[in-house]
């Protein structure tokens, strides 16, 4: 499998940016890359979806182990090729920030996949050559097999690559310059999503355009090539009992944090996804079994999510009627009574909790967590573990209890989830593959759901 990965000393370093130019760069040459994103970012992969008219899927080792890694990575590269992992914050950043556990160099070594590391002269130029070394040095195999610059002139470019290689044995193959114009701009989660971008397509032909003139395109796929084979092995939950059922999905500009594997998952287990607006439509689609409200900016839209009053009393209406329903982080701020917009105003939500979302102005309980339920709900006995994490700015005076979310690193914990009957809902983000059975446990309960009604 031809594959290779875009890491960086740090966030910021602009992976994203490189990511897609060469993703549009190689499709341009008739090539059909596959996407993937190293840990549980749900941004990154809109916009490698954007450039290719398919799936990107994320590649974490704190939901899946590496022989599912591995199974991941082959199957969803299937039939494409390149395979383009970008990394996730600095290269050995892992579990609690102070270890190397599904890092981006733990993906690369699990893949064993040659990485280019992404580098932005500033206000250092040399020093970056002491950086590299360190990293080098750092672990073994390191993995790291090339140097790309970013956003730089391709001048100081030549002028820095011959003590690059001299000082660190590493081949530099080129630049990205600085495009004006095709910058990607970033918000309290990340980057502002794919589709708000105003004339995104135009933007990633321009950053190509900037990649092919700077950098040594053949050279990067002739690295991509020298990639070892890649054992393959079953996905997990494939040998999972059907349960046919409809369940409703929304995704629009308020609910757009979904993994395409808890999606693909649920389509194994044989259920149609139906896909909605919570914004626009008037009503959940005809004869679901099952609704799913998945993260997003629902605290940016909240004026039209509470004007849209058919749309809160049919939720309304199901979720209390006992309709299967799993919300995360902003499904579940959508289920309060009333959420905060970012100017502190409050506007009614679904009301089917009894909790107020609000702003804090900084993240909470973010990063990793392991749940533990307390208690008996839709997807987890009492005692199962299920891995999940959190990335919110926004806080709700009702978290539930039914689960305990607990660091990796570290002693922390609290409670968390609001789970009653068929009714799962809380701020951790789930991916299902993980813990296929949790996805099985929903398809049950809808399926249940059909018969009844």
């Amino acid at each position: 499998m031809s594959r290779l990965m875009f890491a960086a000393l740090a966030s910021g370093s602009g992976k994203t940016t490189v990511t897609c130019a060469f993703l549009r760069a190689m499709t341009r040459r008739g090539l059909a890359p596959a996407a993937f994103k190293a840990g549980p970012d749900y941004i990154d992969p809109m916009f490698h979806r954007q450039v290719l008219g398919v799936p990107s899927y994320n590649l974490d080792l704190f939901f899946s182990d590496e022989e599912q890694i591995r199974a991941l990575l082959a199957a969803h590269s299937a039939g494409r090729s390149p395979a383009v992992l970008e990394g996730a914050m600095g290269y050995y950043d892992g579990l609690g920030g102070c270890t190397d556990t599904a890092s981006a160099w733990h993906l690369a070594r699990a893949t064993d996949t040659p990485v280019v590391l992404v580098l932005r002269p500033g206000s250092s130029s040399l020093t970056l050559a002491a950086q590299v070394k360190g990293l080098l040095a750092f672990r073994t195999p390191c993995q790291i097999r090339g140097l790309l610059l970013n956003g730089c002139s391709p001048m100081l470019a030549q002028t820095l690559a011959p003590a690059l290689i001299r000082e660190t044995g590493l081949p530099v193959f080129g630049c990205l310059p600085k495009v004006e114009g095709a910058d990607f701009s970033s918000r309290h989660l990340g980057l502002v999503a794919a589709e708000e971008i105003p004339e995104l397509q135009a933007k990633l032909d321009k950053l190509a355009d900037a990649l092919e003139q700077s950098a040594d395109l053949d050279r990067l796929l002739a690295l991509a090539e020298s990639a070892p084979p890649l054992p393959a092995a079953p996905l997990p939950g494939e040998a999972l009992a059907s349960v046919p059922c409809r369940i409703a999905v929304a995704r629009d500009e308020a609910f757009c944090f979904y993994y395409d594997d808890t999606l693909e998952l649920f389509r194994r287990l044989g259920a149609e996804l139906c896909f909605f607006s919570p914004l626009r439509d008037t009503a959940l689609p005809d004869g679901c079994d099952g609704l799913y409200l998945g993260g997003g900016y629902p605290e940016l839209h909240t004026q039209a999510l509470a004007e849209n009053h058919a749309m809160r009393q049919a939720v309304q209406a199901n979720v209390r009627a006992g309709l299967p329903t799993l919300a995360e982080c902003g499904g579940f701020l959508y289920l309060q009574q009333t959420l905060n917009d970012p100017e502190g105003r409050a506007w009614p939500m679904a009301g089917v909790l009894a909790g107020r979302g609000f702003g804090t102005g900084k993240l909470g309980r973010f990063g990793y967590v392991t749940l533990t339920a307390n208690r008996p709900t839709l997807l987890l006995r009492p005692g199962e573990a299920l891995p999940a994490h959190e990335f919110h700015y926004w806080d709700c005076t009702e978290n539930g209890d039914a689960l305990t979310a607990k660091k990796p690193v570290g002693r922390r914990s609290w409670p968390c989830v609001v789970a009653d009957g068929n009714l799962f809902a809380g701020f951790p983000h789930l991916y299902l593959p993980a813990r296929p059975k949790c996805a099985l446990r929903f398809c049950q309960a809808a399926a249940r759901w059909r018969r009844g009604r």
